[in-house]
């Protein structure tokens, strides 16, 4: 039987050196645990979309049972991986996943510059993980709208999200929730980065993990 691995996917515009990605790297690796943070663009940000990353984590889980961390965008990807994996994924964390991203992003920027997007074919964002604005493609937006906005999770899912959400919506995250027995949904009084949340979250998700015999 393959061994079961952690991984941690990291947002949009981050990488893995972000401040959770690091956080629950030091707490797993108190427990024995390791925790990948695999670079979901391997190093090309700018034509970074969901079906690139989705074959990243692909080729790096080759078929090992898994356990997924997933943050905004790393979560959504948490979930489009383990909905069609009963099997090898195990079990899912979701920190304010960016459920229906592409079409929340054209929704908040506007009609005029999501044309100016399409038809220049990028635009500059602001890269966290870099401190700086990188050029980002608008596959991201025509591959990201291939995808369902609730992907159909039935493994159990811990998913955490702040009410002062205004990037994620965390209304979005009771609707994936809502009717969903194996989902629970942890509501706290913080933003999208969670970061002042981190040691309470981070006692909640590894409460979440202890079933799993390397945790007891």
């Amino acid at each position: 039987m393959s061994r079961l691995r952690y991984v941690y996917l990291h947002g949009f515009a981050s990488g893995p050196q972000s401040s959770k990605g690091r956080f629950f790297h030091e707490r797993f690796h108190e427990l024995g645990l390791e925790l990948e943070l695999p670079d979901l663009t391997e190093g090309d940000f700018e034509h970074s979309t969901l079906g690139r990353q989705l074959g990243v984590v692909d080729r790096l889980l080759a078929g090992d049972r898994a356990v997924l961390l997933g943050s905004s965008m790393g979560g959504k990807l948490a979930a489009l991986h383990a909905a069609p994996r009963p099997q090898q994924v195990e079990r899912i964390v979701l920190l304010a996943p960016a459920f229906g991203l592409a079409r929340r992003w054209g929704e908040q920027l506007g009609e005029a510059t999501m044309r100016d997007w399409r038809e220049r074919g990028w635009r500059n964002v602001l890269h966290y993980g870099f401190g700086e604005e990188r050029r980002i493609s608008y596959d991201l937006i025509s591959d990201g709208l291939e995808y369902e906005d609730f992907p159909d999770v039935r493994q159990p899912a811990l998913v955490i999200h702040g009410r002062r959400d205004d990037t994620v919506d965390y209304r979005l995250s009771e609707r994936f929730a809502a009717g969903r027995e194996n989902v629970r949904l942890a509501l706290y009084d913080s933003d999208h980065q969670l970061l002042d949340v981190l040691e309470q979250m981070g006692r909640e998700v590894l409460s979440f993990l202890r079933v799993l015999s390397p945790l007891e």
